[in-house]
């Protein structure tokens, strides 16, 4: 119980700001470290002794400089203010100084309105929406963010060089290195998925990890082995409401990394860091409720999902090529995203099959377990607006009573080809995600959730910063397959 109260500030009533500061005053906290996200979803931070936390400071905000902030404010425009959520407070597990953690949203100076590009507010209005358009109360999220966990890691991209080299100890190409003694127990390329130690040579340090985010207040469900060689890997969280997901999330990440540092190792969420492998996805199990009741449940339904889960399925295959510029959002998403191979492109849905972009898991009959699984988004998207425009995407399919056709409960690799070609898939690179946002966009912007401004620069940014990047240098292939024309 110790524990629990320790880190589950709401469930012990630690809900307002003199709450948190007694709260560190028992725990014995030194530092107080103020998190928000930046508009591509990596937590930003700065920190200040215990003694200086107040209560004024959960009312009148702590000053921050907005343009040194990725896709935030111009330089003439820079002072903005971050509000702690006294909700959010909870004591970091994996810092060696005491340090309390509070999540915070991003106001104004001078108007004191929510800013627009604060990711975190887009997640709370997608879930005042929902509950303003009398469809559901309450919407709930369980994402399956995949990693690896590596020994070794360079890269470099010079005007006149590139290379990448990563490194395993379980790598099924290490089989024959000298490791004195090699013990052998290398997963094989495909043959990671849940094989005993020792081939899963990452069993304790799963545990480990996943104890301290217990410690942190997070509820886990299971811990595994994923399918590629290499120390890939998934922690799936309980789920739990949209906003409180993407704090849980980005949590998630931080708490990753820096386990793994603390053990000498490092952990990426790219979708694709290993060729001829498996790319790291994540999965979003989501539902609709009202007044605790499963909405997406009928007992009648095709896999025992209601019309209403239909429609919101209906949503997501109708908007996907958009949804794709916030749910895989770098140039890498797709070189997981690639047809013919395991990757979810194909816009159908099913149950049970995972060569779809929307599965209906089968697993239970209960009412309370029944969703929908939306299979294309990987780990490096920003969980507040993948989650957001998700959620929006679901919600017009509904209004609209989109019919996202007949279920495919077919293998869709082993379809004739004629047969094949008949259906839609996601985009194949990201500036084609970005062309599909800028022509289809209007669900987002219903009710404010999404604003023009938030549009404009997501798209701006991530085609000046990631796909010029990467489309105007040669890539090391290219020496490889034309170096001697």
């Amino acid at each position: 119980m110790k524990e629990q109260i320790r880190n589950h500030p709401a469930e012990a009533g630690l809900v307002n700001p003199s709450q948190v500061i007694d709260l560190c005053r028992r725990q014995g906290i030194q530092m107080v470290d103020f998190r928000f996200a930046d508009l591509v979803g990596t937590w930003q931070h700065f920190s200040a002794p215990a003694d200086e936390l107040d209560e004024s400071m959960f009312i009148e905000g702590v000053g921050f400089d907005g343009s040194s902030i990725r896709g935030f404010q111009a330089i003439d425009e820079s002072d903005m203010l971050l509000v702690p959520d006294a909700r959010t407070a909870r004591v970091d597990p994996v810092l060696h100084v005491p340090t309390l953690l509070l999540i915070c949203d991003i106001v104004d100076p001078v108007t004191r309105e929510r800013y627009t590009r604060d990711p975190r507010y887009i997640a709370q209005k997608a879930e005042g929406f929902l509950t303003g358009t009398g469809i559901a109360t309450t919407t709930y999220w369980g994402p399956e963010a995949e990693f690896f966990v590596f020994d070794d890691v360079r890269y470099e991209q010079t005007q006149h060089s590139a290379f990448y080299a990563l490194d395993s100890a379980e790598g099924a190409w290490n089989s024959g290195r000298d490791e004195k003694p090699n013990l052998g127990y290398k997963p094989r390329h495909k043959e990671g998925y849940f094989p005993a130690p020792p081939a899963d040579s990452l069993q304790d340090f799963r545990s480990e990890l996943v104890l301290k985010m217990k410690e942190a207040g997070m509820e886990v469900e299971v811990h595994h082995h994923e399918v590629a060689s290499a120390g890939q890997c998934e922690i799936d969280l309980r789920f739990t409401t949209l906003t409180d997901m993407g704090d849980r999330l980005m949590l998630y990440k931080y708490l990753t990394k820096m386990f793994a540092r603390q053990h000498f190792k490092t952990v990426t969420f790219m979708p694709k860091p290993i060729y001829g492998d498996n790319g790291s996805g994540m999965h979003c199990h989501q539902s609709l409720w009202k007044d605790g009741v499963n909405l997406f449940f009928d007992p009648e339904g095709y896999a025992q999902v209601s019309e209403m889960a239909m429609h919101y399925i209906g949503g997501l295959l109708a908007h996907s090529p958009a949804l794709m510029a916030f749910c895989a959002p770098t140039t890498n998403s797709y070189r997981r995203l690639v047809p013919g191979y395991e990757a979810p492109v194909n816009l159908v849905y099913s149950k049970r099959n995972r060569s779809a972009a929307v599965r209906i898991p089968v697993y239970s009959t209960s009412p309370r377990s029944k969703r929908i699984e939306y299979r294309p988004p990987d780990p490096s998207a920003n969980p507040y607006l993948a989650f957001a425009a998700l959620l929006m995407a679901g919600l017009d399919g509904i209004r609209r009573k989109l019919d996202p056709g007949e279920p495919m409960d077919v293998d869709l690799y082993e379809l004739p080809e004629a047969e094949a070609k008949k259906i839609k898939q996601v985009p194949g690179a990201l500036d084609e995600a970005l062309a599909a946002l800028e022509q289809d966009h209007e669900f987002l912007l219903e009710g404010g959730v999404f604003t023009p401004d938030l549009l404009e620069t997501w798209i701006d940014l991530k085609r000046r910063k990631e796909v010029d990047f990467v489309r105007m240098r040669p890539h090391p292939a290219e020496f490889y397959l034309y170096y001697d024309v």
